[in-house]
Parts: C-alpha cells; sequence; structure tokens
C-alpha cells in the first residue's frame, strides 16, 4: 500500500470514528437513539414546526444520557432579546458546549432574520461555550446570492473570532465531491478559515427519507426541495448514492482544505447508518 493510500483510509478513519449525527425530533427517535454509539456527538435540529425550546429539550436528555450534544438555533425562530436571555441561560444550565446556528426556514417571529444577527446578541451574553457552528452551501442557496452567502461566512468568522471561541462550517448536502473541492477552494482563497465538517447524508432508505419528508410538514418539505432538487433526485435514484461516494474522494483533499469532520444527516436512520459506519471502518481496518 502507498503511503498516499494510507494517508488516506487513515483521514478516512478519523472522519467517520469522529462522526456527528443529526438527529430531527420525530416520533421515531427514541427508537433510532438506542443505535447510537456510546458517548456519540448528537446535533438536533431546529425544526419549524417545533420551538428553540423543544430542541434544547432534547438536548438536555442527550447530555444526561452522556452524549455531547449541539443544538441547532434558528435565528428566525428566536422571539426577541428575552428569548435570547432564555436560551443563553438553557444552553449554560445544560452544560452545552458548542451550538449550530442557522438562518432557518421560518418567516421571522421577532427582530433576527439571518444567523449572523442573532450571533451577536447571543455571543454578547457570553453563554459559556467553546465553539460555534454555522451552515455553508457548497450548491448554493435557492433564494440567496453567491455573494450574499460568501460576505455572511466571512463576517459569522469574524463574530466567532471576536468572542474568542472555536468554530466551524457544516455543508449542505452536496452529491459531487469536486464541486465541494472546488468551492472551499475558493473559500481558503477569500480567507475562510473555519475547519469544515462534510454534510453528508447516511444509509438511508429511500421509502423512509420520502415518510419523513412528509411528516416534517409540506410547506417545509417543498422549500427543502426546492433548494435541493438535484440532490434529492440523485439520493431516491436507484443505487445512485453511497456515502462513501463523498467522503473517500474527499479524504485525500481533507489535510489541505481542512476538512475535519463527518456531519452526518441521518434521517433518524441511525440503525441503517451506524451499520454503514461500522463495516466502512472494518474495511479500513479499524
Amino acid at each position: 500500500m502507498s503511503s498516499r493510500l494510507k494517508v488516506e483510509r487513515s483521514v478516512q478513519r478519523r472522519l467517520l470514528e469522529g462522526m456527528t449525527y443529526e438527529l430531527i425530533p420525530l416520533k421515531n427517535l427514541t427508537d433510532q437513539s438506542e443505535h447510537l454509539p456510546s458517548g456519540a456527538t448528537v446535533s438536533v435540529t431546529c425544526s419549524p414546526a417545533k420551538t428553540i425550546d423543544d430542541t434544547l429539550d432534547l438536548c438536555a436528555e442527550y447530555a444526561d444520557k452522556g452524549f455531547a450534544v449541539i443544538p441547532h438555533i434558528a435565528a428566525r425562530m428566536v422571539e426577541g432579546e428575552d428569548h435570547v436571555d432564555r436560551i443563553a441561560r438553557r444552553v449554560r444550565d445544560a452544560g452545552i458546549r458548542k451550538v449550530f446556528c442557522i438562518g432557518g426556514d421560518a418567516d421571522p417571529r421577532g427582530p433576527f432574520a439571518d444567523s449572523a444577527a442573532f450571533l451577536r446578541s447571543f455571543l454578547d451574553r457570553r453563554p459559556e461555550i467553546d465553539a460555534v457552528g454555522i451552515g455553508s452551501y457548497p450548491d448554493g442557496h435557492a433564494a440567496i446570492t453567491e455573494q450574499v452567502l460568501d460576505d455572511a461566512q466571512v463576517e459569522k468568522q469574524e463574530i466567532i473570532r471576536q468572542a474568542g471561541l472555536q468554530g466551524y462550517m457544516a455543508t449542505q448536502m452536496c452529491f459531487d465531491a469536486q464541486t465541494i473541492v472546488s468551492w472551499l477552494e475558493r473559500r481558503r482563497a477569500a480567507g475562510v478559515s473555519l475547519p469544515c465538517h462534510l454534510g453528508v447524508p447516511g444509509a438511508v432508505d429511500r421509502t423512509r427519507l420520502l415518510a419523513i419528508s412528509i411528516r416534517l410538514g409540506i410547506g417545509h418539505s417543498a422549500r427543502y426541495l426546492k433548494k435541493n432538487k438535484a440532490s434529492v433526485i440523485r439520493l431516491m435514484s436507484p443505487g445512485g448514492y453511497n456515502p462513501n461516494k463523498i467522503v473517500a474522494p474527499l479524504s485525500s483533499r481533507a489535510n489541505e482544505l481542512g476538512i475535519e469532520g463527518i456531519h452526518c444527516f441521518t434521517f433518524n436512520a441511525v440503525d441503517t447508518t451506524e451499520v454503514w459506519r461500522r463495516k466502512s471502518l472494518k474495511k479500513l481496518g479499524a
């Protein structure tokens, strides 16, 4: 085995071993949580059909069970400055050390239309956290121009830096490894140094994915499909998707491009996703 291949396999093992499991607050969550590895990092989404408190409630439960937790906080679902106070207090009381901030798809319920505005207010509270994650879009965004996305990413990186915290960016679903590479090369050249966590769908049964999409709500699903039509078509196509098709080729550029983690969209298919992860590690000799 060549030294280059050894390095790639080592990187792939590291990414898979440290994978973050994104979970959705749906009815099957309790059953699927039984398949999480002990002490795993779980990231709980902030659904427009729920509330931020629902997300924080779940995070507190997972923290009590020994998991590392990352609540998603959608800026558009924050009702005002008093709500920011409550969020900061709950994050502190639950011992949460990392949060993931997004703008969100909901209509604004308060003064925050984007995640940068919320981040400034939230971090002014000094919420006793270590790290902040933000979203990123290698495939672009249906409703936001590329320039606005790029400028916002630089702005949020600076907000996090000024707060003296660690940061990272997690990519939205993209099924083309070269698209991710090209996007990361441009962002690094533009001065974005935040570590990158690859947003990778897990081993999701297509029928289950469709059922979950319906349960998330027609409006939310329609927005998601509009933003990610090509990705969803590929995901739903027979034989069209395997998580390793994204992870493996990017492992060869991970060190160069600052790819330090995997943010796995499990769609609550933790059982099949964990089977895939363990099989992949076994093939890598882990």
